[in-house]
């Protein structure tokens, strides 16, 4: 058997290329309170993502261009009206840039800070890229 069909054969029976499937995030359910939108299910999500409250609030608070906080039930309170959709393109974008392996595409990543850069170091294949790239 030739190198080729050894490859072909060892990427059509890998695991790799299915476990990607396995990462899906909740859809965002909010809730207009006032003058706030509540993000009932955000703790769900920062925990799919496996990834800490504050830096999660903090992203979207950045792209949604608003104030949130985070509230003794664990919801995000976000200040203005917002729609599912553009919290969801928010939440993947964040998914995207600061979860998601650039190489291999799995979620099996770690933030590493060092000399003051955040890095995402990929368990699965090793990929270590600048966290936000």
């Amino acid at each position: 058997m030739s190198y080729d069909e050894h490859l072909d054969r060892a990427i059509s029976e890998s695991d790799a290329s299915g476990s990607a499937k396995r990462f899906s995030l909740p859809d965002p359910e909010l809730r207009a309170d006032g003058n706030f939108t509540l993000f009932e299910n955000f703790q769900e999500t920062a925990k799919q993502l496996d990834r800490d409250d504050d830096d999660v609030m903090q992203y979207l608070q950045s792209e949604l261009g608003t104030a949130a906080s985070i509230d003794e039930s664990g919801r995000l309170r976000l200040t203005g009206s917002f729609k599912t959709r553009r919290v969801r393109e928010a939440v993947d974008e964040y998914a995207e840039a600061y979860v998601l392996c650039p190489e291999c595409g799995l979620p099996d990543t770690k933030l590493v800070e060092e000399d003051g850069t955040t890095y995402r170091q990929c368990e699965a294949c090793g990929e270590r890229t600048r966290a936000g790239a």
